[in-house]
């Protein structure tokens, strides 16, 4: 039977008897061993899908094992033909795992996901600008102003608002990540001006969410969400 992979951890690592991975029904955990290593690992279904199910499970064991330490985590989806395989691969690997894990010790993921208060970011790029202001207000004088005067004022906010998406992306970043021990740019995702991952020291935590809530409070047209703290996804391949 094919063998499901759920992440790395050092070869110490006992986990808590019995923890149940996915498939229906659950497929028991187990480690496999290579060097200072172990895999943690179940029985494979036939056809892993992404289920909420078997998602929360795949989550489930990352975080009861990375409770006692670091844990390379693997994404929903990992299966090798045998746990022959995952041992040879953990040994091939073995000196990379073990430095990823050494850079991961005491650390969590937070995401960050940042959007624009759509009526607060056009206010503020009109503000800004002393030609949008005359023109607003001359077409307000006007009645509204003809329609490609209309066209042509729309087109000027919708450039300053992409102006302001790429400035307000570097502020966050360059704002969030002193408290951070290392930053990656997630996916772009149509409506958010940013999506940034952060691995943060357990006890700079609290810093880090401060900082968080002063952004927040200093430019009133951001709307952020933070997801966290998290296995460190972001993080398994990088430094």
């Amino acid at each position: 039977m094919s063998t499901y992979v759920y992440g790395i951890a050092p070869a110490d690592r006992t986990l808590p008897e019995p923890i149940e991975g996915i498939g229906d029904p659950p497929r028991p955990v187990r480690t496999v061993r290579s060097g200072d290593l172990v895999a943690l690992c179940s029985d494979a279904p036939a056809e892993p899908k992404a289920k909420r199910r078997d998602l929360l499970a795949h989550q489930h064991v990352v975080i009861t094992a990375g409770a006692a330490g670091p844990v390379l985590p693997l994404r929903f989806g990992g299966v090798a033909p045998d746990d022959a395989t995952v041992a040879a691969m953990l040994a091939e690997h073995h000196d990379s795992y073990l430095e990823r894990l050494k850079a991961l010790e005491g650390k969590d993921e937070f995401n960050v996901k940042v959007h624009h208060d759509e009526e607060a970011v056009l206010h503020l790029v009109v503000a800004a600008d002393p030609d949008l202001r005359d023109r607003r207000a001359a077409q307000r004088a006007a009645g509204g102003g003809t329609h490609e005067e209309k066209i042509a004022f729309g087109e000027r906010v919708a450039r300053a608002v992409a102006e302001q998406e790429r400035t307000d992306a570097a502020l966050v970043e360059r704002t969030l990540a002193p408290y951070a021990a290392a930053a990656v740019r997630g996916p772009e995702d149509t409506g958010r001006l940013a999506n940034l991952s952060f691995l943060v020291e357990r006890e700079r935590r609290e810093e880090f969410l401060e900082a968080v809530r002063a952004l927040r409070q200093e430019n009133a047209h951001l709307r952020e969400q933070v997801t966290g703290p998290l296995p460190p996804y972001s993080f398994v391949g990088t430094g």
